[in-house]
């Protein structure tokens, strides 16, 4: 049987953990809320048949340049691309899959709030494209942290 001191320390150490994997999770980094956002609009289309990687590639957005992501895909599969920045960041992002002749190709679907969208694509020809990303005028403009996450079906 544990001592009346050593069953303090041990309760004490279990409250610190639990509060640490709270603050973690209150004070998570750009990126990480980047990559949930991504994360949670490619459930949504789980339902729709696209499996997904399991994790997004997240990096820096910067505001006056965008980014450009170049990916295989593939002849015979269709693409659903998420894209999203941090939700409560006020910053709204668009963007496109661009052919390889260098013309956007495919569908968005915008996030109502302007923090994400979701690209579809079926490509006709095997081959690299080109997704781009750009803040939009609408919502406020900084650097800030963005994830993309891919399914197909």
């Amino acid at each position: 049987m544990f001592s009346a001191p050593h069953s303090r320390r041990h309760i004490l150490g279990s409250v610190l953990a639990c509060l640490g994997l709270f603050a973690a999770q209150i004070y998570a980094s750009p990126a990480e809320e980047a990559e949930a956002a991504a994360q949670a609009l490619a459930r949504d289309q789980e339902n729709q048949g696209y499996m997904f990687r399991a994790e997004a590639r997240a990096g820096d957005l910067k505001k006056e340049v965008g980014k450009a992501v170049r990916m295989q895909l593939f002849k015979g599969n269709e693409y659903c691309i998420g894209v999203a920045v941090p939700r409560e960041s006020g910053i709204h992002v668009t963007g496109a899959v661009l052919g390889l002749d260098g013309q956007p190709v495919g569908e968005i679907q915008p996030v109502l709030d302007g923090w994400g969208f979701l690209l579809f694509f079926k490509p006709q020809k095997t081959g690299v494209y080109v997704v781009t990303i750009r803040e939009a005028e609408s919502g406020k403009q900084a650097d800030t942290a963005c994830a993309i996450i891919t399914g197909y079906r």
